[in-house]
Order: C-alpha cells, then structure tokens, then sequence
C-alpha cells in the first residue's frame, strides 16, 4: 500500500515544484508588465507554501506508522491546494445521479476513466430526478490506474483555476478510499468527433464548422497567452466538446503542461498524445512548444474540411496520413474541393474554404517557427 501513497506523494511534489516555477515567472511578467489577460492568484503560492508542505512531510510516516488506508482528499490541505474553485460532492450522490454507475448513463470510455450521465442540484450538490437541477458529465477514473491519478491532479491543478468561455467547466470532485471522480458541466452535442465521424449524426454545416473551429482557436489562444503559456498536448477532436448551439469547449487537460519562460525555448517531456495530432518535432524530440498545439490545431481544422479522421488504417496505403495526403490540394484553389467533405454536398462559399485550407496549411507547416500564433489564426477565422 506504501508503494500507492509514495506515488501518490511524488505526484503532489512535480506540481509543487511546478506552481513555484509558475510564481516565479508571474512575478517576471508582472515586474515588465502592468497587464495581463490572466493570472493566478499569489495566495495560491502561499498555501502551496504552508498548508501543503507539512502534508507532503507528514503523509508517508502517518501512513507507515499507523497502517491505515488514508486518502489524501480527506486532507484539509489538499482541499485547500487544489480545489479552491471547485465543490467537494459527496460519493454517494454521485452513485444516485448515476444508479450506481449503471451501464445505462454512461457516456463513453477511454484509457483510464469512464464518463457517465447524471443529474444534481445546482446549489446543493445532490442528486436529482432526471430533467431537475442541472446534468453533469462524470468521470470516474479506473482505481487501479497510476497513470489515471496523474491524470486527476493535472485536470484539477489547471481547471480549477483556469477560466475561460471555451474551455469546459470543472464543477466538483470526490475522493474515496478507491476511487477518484471528476465531475464536469454537461455538453449535450457530445465530441466534434462523434459529429465528424460516427454514424447516426446530421453533418455539420459548413457555418457550424467555422464556429466550432473558432470556439477551439479561442480557448487555445487563451491558453498560449497566459503570462504562463500553457500548453494542452493533447488537441484533437474528441477532446474538443459542443453544447446545445455548438459552442466549442476544450477539455482533455491530462496532459497539459506549463510553457518553457525565459531563456528556455520549449519544455522537454516523455512523448505523449494522439499519432496523427502530433507535432513531428515533438514525435522525434520531445520537445514541446506552443507551437505544437498549432500543428494538433491545424490537424483538427483539416478533420473539419474533409471530414476524414487525421489517420486510419482502413484507408489506402497513401491516404492513411490525412496530413500528407491532403497537402497538395490544400495549397491548390482548383483541387480543393476534391478533398473537402462530401458530406457538405457543395454547401459551402469556395473563396472562404480557400482562406481556411490557407490557414491550415500554415498551422500545418512542418517549420515550428513558421507555423502563426493562435491569436493570429482567430483573426483569421473570425474575418470570415
């Protein structure tokens, strides 16, 4: 059990050491700069400082010493640490808003969590009838899953703070013995996956993909801008969810990391993210920018015009990659319409899907520095 917490421990350390690099960059932007579009509060350094410390010292030895199962969450100062903006929500609301996690509400799965339908209270927090209250998206990640608690506390470390129209909102968390549960505002639509390439779903307008296009450029611009820039690592289209007028939101912050400041030119990680979203200098260096959040973006935007997944191995040999298939009409106005979706039927202005395909072609550039800044490309898309 020692192994678990002691995890668990080195887990609360990188963020630590993470948000005391991430003061002592604001307090270099501050000093050149009176305005920023965000920052994060100093008192959050100080309760890193104080009330977290002693857990971090004191959490392994009681364990030890005592032989129980303690879960960090029961402790005040993680509560303090990490969840200033979010509620806590007792378990076993969650287990009613859900029939106890019944097959029936659950959404979808992925590599570490399952993601289920229930409903709560707006104010209280418990559960309620379906159609009362207000409906929750809840992410139930797999207890056995070291990889799903690193995952919890980089969601948690960024959205608990982060504020941003497009970016989805964290509500709450509940932590047990076993089990780790994130709890998100609903988003009826579902994945721009789900629309671009499951069955069963109408085919987006080709107004309705420049909105969600421009919904997920904002919230990555927001990202990037930060005096802090953050960089998401992971940008695709399942990541990227729509409400009920396709609003785009960005989700998906597992990954997330602090941009290189100062004299650093990038942050050096383990390769991580979706094949085909990628950035290749990433894929072969390991080396993260904000601009490998600009490729993964221009990835996405090409999944909008051709309505064709980034990469897929039932597709013939030379059109697996979409990227490299699609390059050479990308930069052709003639050929251009060979690749854009089908499914539009011809619906769409011909002189603005050329500005679009133009615009990936250069979020798409195999040159890191040649690729726009986010804040560039939502001009761009916004002109439209």
């Amino acid at each position: 059990m020692s192994r678990i917490y002691d995890g668990w421990e080195r887990l609360v350390g990188a963020v630590l050491r993470r948000e005391e690099d991430r003061q002592l960059a604001l307090c270099e932007s501050f000093s050149s700069s009176s305005t920023s579009r965000f920052s994060f509060s100093f008192s959050f350094s100080f309760s890193f400082s104080f009330s977290f410390n002693p857990f971090v010292r004191n959490f392994r030895n009681d364990c030890r010493n005592s032989g129980e199962r303690r879960d960090p969450a029961d402790l005040s100062s993680l509560e303090t640490l990490f969840f200033r903006n979010v509620m806590a929500i007792e378990y076993e609301e969650l287990k009613k808003a859900t029939k106890n996690f019944h097959r029936a509400k659950l959404l979808g799965e992925r590599a570490f969590s399952r993601v289920y339908k229930g409903w709560i209270h707006e104010n209280y927090l418990t559960a309620t009838k379906p159609g009362y209250g207000i409906s929750v998206a809840i992410k139930k990640m797999y207890s056995e899953s070291c990889e799903g608690n690193r995952e919890v506390l980089d969601e948690i470390h960024y959205l608990s703070e982060l504020r941003h129209p497009n970016l989805i909102k964290l509500i709450g968390y509940s932590f047990n013995a076993d089990d780790r549960i994130l709890v998100y505002e609903f988003m009826c639509k579902g994945s721009l996956d789900n629309h671009l390439f499951r069955r069963g779903h109408n085919s987006l307008n080709w107004e309705t993909r420049v909105k969600v296009a421009i919904g997920a450029a904002r919230a990555i611009a927001f990202l990037h801008d930060l005096a802090v820039p953050v960089i998401h690592r992971d940008i695709k289209s399942s990541y990227i969810l729509l409400d009920v007028d396709f609003n785009a939101k960005l989700s998906g912050f597992g990954l997330a990391r602090d941009g290189p400041t100062g004299d650093r030119t990038h942050l050096s990680t383990r390769v991580t993210g979706t094949y085909g979203y990628a950035a290749p200098e990433y894929m072969t260096t390991g080396h993260s920018t904000t601009r490998c959040d600009v490729y993964s973006f221009g990835a996405v935007l090409l999944e909008l015009m051709t309505g064709l997944r980034v990469f897929d191995s039932k597709r013939p040999v030379g059109k697996r990659d979409l990227v490299n298939w699609a390059k050479p009409y990308l930069s052709n106005e003639k050929k251009l319409s060979r690749i854009v979706d089908c499914g539009l039927e011809g619906k769409y202005p011909p002189k603005e899907a050329y500005e679009v395909a133009k615009i990936c072609m250069q979020c798409l550039n195999v040159e890191p520095r040649l690729r726009p800044k986010m804040s560039e490309v939502v001009g761009v898309l916004e002109s439209l």
